[in-house]
């Protein structure tokens, strides 16, 4: 009996030292970092459980050995690598060490996401659906009616893109008014506002912004991007003024709205000036100049680098494989400094050009993160244009930047230290 049980141990040991670990490298070794997350998003709805090594290796992922998860990354072409326990271990010592600016965070769920998008939208419209799909993560499309019946209350995580809060229509009027897309967009707003007794679709925008707060302020998180960033404010801002032009809402615009904005009301922004020319293609002065003094292949933006130990949160969300990111216009493309309230944190600049791009906050319980820019890889995006297609990006770093915010939610819940 002495000597089974000695067996027993000896086979129980045998099986602790060779059982292995799943390391999925995000440094430059990976071939499709993209994809990496959605196979980490798949894992987690099988109720595998993750380690996210922050500024390890360029944010890598690892789980216990499992079959279904190698052949995953076989049929994603993420690159994996098997390595034993007794190593994995070492490495986590590594990264733990309190000198070291590298964490450990646990991801256990799967967040439920809702992207906020029209039903008229077009193949050009969003960055944010194209990489989701790409990466084979799922989402819900919901639009006004459902976040005006509550369901926005259902989901952990709202996207916002190329969206206009302000009920301008993104101030597309005076070169696409006789465009079909926009009529049927121009159409679908205003029904929507009657069916909930609105006579204007701005004041249907301001109803559903204010939905998304009571959202975020509940313990949502929001990320936003392009134009949804600052009419999202804007719209706020302008809860008792009317910053609308007769095309877009019957009447003309209180002369005086400048004045009655309440910038206490919005997440991000202060301080700025209401766009009142129709034909102009800005909102505010928010925005950065849509000429700006510098080239395409010089438009980069750096990201900061936080403490991983200290604050996990803006840490999350810039992992990446490098910290200098390519620029990308937007109708919103950056954020000018002056205009970012006290207590935002930047999380990416142009320091040159005095630009912020990349900007996270909270809101009662919840968290916010607004991204400068339309499409990440499309530098000047053109209405009409055809869908970036992602196979050409499968290492985008700034399609990375979206994919951290889905990940995000996943993470076990911090507290973030200011």
């Amino acid at each position: 009996m002495k000597k089974f049980l000695i067996l027993i141990l000896l086979l129980t040991i045998s099986s602790k030292s060779f059982s292995n670990t799943i390391l999925i490298p995000m440094d430059e070794d990976q071939k499709n970092h993209l994809k990496a997350y959605g196979l980490v998003y798949w894992g987690l709805a099988k109720g595998i459980t993750f380690d996210w090594l922050l500024n390890y290796r360029g944010g890598s992922f690892s789980c216990a050995s499992i079959q279904a998860i190698e052949k995953e990354c076989i049929l994603k072409g993420v690159t994996y690598k098997i390595i034993a326990d007794a190593q994995y271990e070492r490495i986590k010592n590594e990264i733990l060490v309190p000198e070291t600016n590298m964490d450990v965070v646990k991801l256990e769920k799967t967040p439920k996401i809702a992207v906020y998008s029209p039903r008229s939208k077009q193949p050009w419209d969003d960055a944010v659906t194209m990489v989701l799909t790409y990466a084979e993560i799922p989402y819900d499309t919901i639009y006004d009616d459902e976040v005006m019946k509550g369901k926005l209350l259902t989901y952990d995580w709202l996207h916002l893109h190329h969206e206009d809060f302000t009920g301008q229509q993104g101030k597309f009027w005076s070169s696409y008014r006789n465009a079909a897309w926009y009529q049927a967009e121009e159409k679908e707003n205003r029904n929507c506002a009657n069916r909930w007794g609105f006579k204007k679709v701005s004041k249907l925008k301001l109803a559903v912004a204010n939905k998304i707060q009571e959202f975020v302020a509940g313990g949502g998180y929001l990320f936003a991007m392009c134009s949804a960033t600052d009419t999202y404010d804007i719209t706020l801002a302008a809860d008792n003024t009317d910053i609308c032009d007769v095309m877009f809402d019957g009447d003309g615009i209180d002369k005086n709205c400048n004045s009655k904005l309440h910038y206490d009301n919005c997440f991000a922004f202060t301080d700025f000036k209401v766009s009142l020319n129709a034909y102009e293609y800005e909102f505010s002065t928010i925005d950065v100049p849509q000429f700006r003094e510098i080239t395409e292949e010089n438009d980069l933006f750096t990201l900061f680098e936080f403490s991983a130990k200290s604050d996990p949160v803006p840490t999350m969300l810039t992992q990446n494989h490098t910290r200098l990111i390519k620029g990308f216009m937007g109708q919103t493309t950056a954020f000018k400094k002056q205009h970012i309230k006290p207590g935002v944190l930047v999380m990416g600049e142009n320091r040159a050009l005095n630009e912020a791009r990349f900007i996270h906050g909270t809101t009662g319980k919840g968290m916010w993160t607004f991204y400068g820019g339309h499409d990440p890889e499309d530098y000047q995006h053109i209405v009409g244009e055809p869908p970036t297609d992602m196979n050409l990006h499968p290492n985008s770093p700034g399609y990375r930047l979206i994919l951290n915010n889905v990940l995000f939610p996943a993470a076990k819940k911090q507290k973030r230290k200011t």
